[in-house]
């Protein structure tokens, strides 16, 4: 039996993506001596979330405790307005008979909130949900991937994962897994399908409805390598 990893806001939307922008946009509007478009031209070596997890640090005491609710409030709003966005996700997951995983770098509450705001939460409401704050090291480390494989009583060559992210798509790859790409998501660049095989993707899709035909070939491959 086969399983499909499914980065429930990595297909969906890159969730990094539109936090990065949100608290960008957001500290620099409540706390514009922290020059946050500066720091972050300059801050040459560090990883965008490096910064950010900085800025955050030293804006959090300086903000009241609602600012920061409503950060939380609009990023998921955003969230939801992207997943609405996608056409063809509910359909494409409803017509898949095959175990089934969610791996996230969201926390917990958000990964579900997004669930059920795209009405996913019925039909995923008995997947394995791995996220960020339940593993010792979030995506885009290839460890969740294989804990997540691990967990369900799979090896990393028996699931397929679908990632829009080319960290995403990284990891998974370096895990041992069949990637496919996603990039029908309104804030994919240009480029983006490229980018996706050169990080390891075994094929790209542009439309949720391709899901299942993919899912199909990648089942009739391992069956015929396995001599069945």
């Amino acid at each position: 039996m086969d399983t499909l990893i499914f980065d429930c806001d990595g297909v969906l939307v890159d969730s990094e993506t539109i936090a990065e922008a949100t608290l960008v946009q957001r500290l620099a509007e409540w706390l514009p001596d922290l020059e946050v478009e500066r720091l972050l031209a300059q801050a040459l070596g560090m990883t965008t979330a490096d910064i950010l997890a900085h800025l955050e640090g030293l804006s959090a005491h300086r903000l009241p405790p609602e600012a920061l609710g409503r950060l939380d409030d609009e990023i998921e709003a955003r969230l939801a307005d992207e997943l609405r966005a996608i056409d063809g996700v509910a359909g494409a997951i409803a017509a898949l008979d095959l175990p089934m995983a969610v791996v996230s770098n969201s926390r917990r509450q958000r990964v579900l909130a997004s669930l059920a705001t795209t009405g996913l939460a019925a039909r995923l409401g008995e997947a394995p949900i791995f996220t960020a704050d339940q593993v010792e090291k979030p995506k885009p480390d290839p460890a969740v991937y294989r804990h997540a494989a691990a967990r369900l009583g799979r090896t990393p060559d028996d699931c397929l994962a679908v990632e829009d992210s080319v960290s995403g798509v990284t990891a998974a790859h370096r895990a041992g897994m069949t990637v496919i790409g996603f990039i029908g998501a309104s804030h994919v660049p240009p480029g983006q399908a490229e980018r996706l095989r050169e990080a390891g993707a075994w094929r790209v899709m542009s439309h949720m409805d391709e899901l299942a035909a993919l899912v199909a070939q990648w089942q009739r491959a391992r069956r015929a390598a396995a001599g069945r």
